[in-house]
């Protein structure tokens, strides 16, 4: 006997009815699907093509698939860098009456690349290190919001460029669990988790022939624990200092704005006397530049784009005498003569090869590298020409397809 079709979802999208759900997920036709790349997953993972946009569809047990859709729901609120929940649907089976597994729905991250995708391509020196400083700090962040992973890996991680850096997301949350608080326990135990999976992960790649010459597969792990130690301290730890020395208070808020986090609370206390401040991060949130950029030009970007864009909006208030002027005035300024002009200059076939703010950083990098290279000031609009046809033409579409299958890397058991 059939089963009877459940949608779950905050937002159903009725496309979602036209989908072959009585099929198994790996025997969906190929008309349905998108060719993007896949990482390592321990279940069926399709992309899928709906109303115009790309949608991730895993198979798994329906308990499964619920607790993981309310995770992801709840790390979303939380604004941890995560995929976006969609659904789940249940009651799936074939024309024949078989069951077939629940199925969890997620929005496809646009511009996003799984570790293996990236390993492929031609890399700049020290990629590895970029990603494991990535995973680090998308850790911590867990952490801070009492996220336990419970299963850290390059395979549950996606990675968008972020400037000269990658940004982390979370990917798969099925074995995590959220908590008011974590434990130093629970943190170091994902940590060791993190450590070891990586290892395995690089030690693979290694064998596979894709990891960049002269990594210690080792040496890397352990470059993930101590980038994490380091930041967690720095959020966290508790400074003292004689009262004379107040202005420890400020130097302590903009060292975390420069890591690219704000300070939501501040608890500082003194000793009986009141010689002695302490001071200990109570409430720290990520995203200081990016959410500055937003309030001045309602650009949504990664935090190290954004700490390049307002670099060059800096520049341009310099540039153009405005240092006295309202910051919000010379912002609107700067995003529709200098910004939104280049990103249009990009012809529309070229325009799914990277996110607007990366290629905006990348034609920054580009004018200064032939200014350099030429001796002369060059015009940006030179330089966005000259970037457009020396370098963007040529590089891969990250927005859709790689030009490379991930599922088919050969890999070690």
């Amino acid at each position: 006997m059939a089963q009877s079709l459940q949608i779950t979802a905050a937002a159903p999208d009725p496309a979602l009815l036209d989908l072959p759900w009585h099929i198994p997920l790996e025997d969906w036709p190929s008309e349905n699907l998108a060719a993007l790349p896949r990482g390592i997953s321990r279940h069926v993972v399709r992309f899928v093509k709906l109303s115009g946009r790309v949608i991730a569809v895993k198979e798994i047990g329906e308990t499964v698939a619920y607790r993981e859709y309310e995770l992801l729901r709840a790390l979303s609120r939380l604004d941890v860098p995560s995929v976006e929940p969609v659904g789940v649907i249940t009651g799936r089976s074939t024309p024949d009456g078989e069951r077939l597994e629940a199925v969890l729905i997620t929005k496809h991250l646009q511009f996003s690349l799984p570790y293996r995708a990236l390993f492929s391509q031609t890399l700049q020196p020290d990629t590895t290190g970029r990603l494991i400083d990535a995973l680090a700090v998308l850790l911590v962040r867990l952490h801070l919001t009492g996220f336990y992973w419970g299963d850290v890996s390059l395979s549950n991680t996606l990675f968008r460029r972020d400037a000269e850096t990658f940004a982390a997301y979370l990917v798969d949350a099925e074995t995590g669990d959220l908590h008011q608080r974590l434990s130093d326990g629970q943190r170091g135990y994902d940590l060791e988790v993190a450590r070891v999976n990586i290892i395995g992960e690089l030690m693979d790649l290694e064998a596979g022939e894709l990891l960049e010459t002269g990594v210690d597969t080792v040496e890397v792990g352990a470059r993930l624990v101590e980038r994490y130690e380091e930041l967690w301290a720095t959020l966290t730890d508790a400074e003292s200092f004689g009262s004379a020395e107040r202005w420890r208070v400020a130097a302590r808020i903009e060292r975390l704005n420069e890591l690219g986090f704000d300070v939501g609370e501040l608890d500082i206390t003194t000793d009986v006397d009141g010689t002695t401040v302490q001071i200990q991060p109570k409430v720290v949130d990520a995203g200081h530049h990016s959410r500055r950029l937003m309030r001045l030009t309602g650009l949504d970007v990664e935090e190290n784009q954004a700490r390049r864009l307002l670099n060059d909006l800096d520049a341009y208030r310099a540039a153009t005498d405005r240092q006295g002027e309202d910051e919000e005035f010379a912002a609107h300024d700067w995003l529709t003569t200098v910004f939104e002009p280049a990103v249009r200059t990009v012809p529309r076939e070229l325009r799914g090869k990277l996110e607007p703010a990366q290629m905006f950083h990348e034609m920054l990098d580009h004018r200064w590298y032939i200014s350099s290279e030429q001796g002369r000031d060059v015009p940006m609009a030179e330089a966005v020409t000259s970037y457009i046809e020396n370098v963007l033409r040529h590089r891969p579409d990250e927005k859709a397809v790689l030009g490379v299958d991930t599922a088919i890397i050969p890999q070690v058991e």
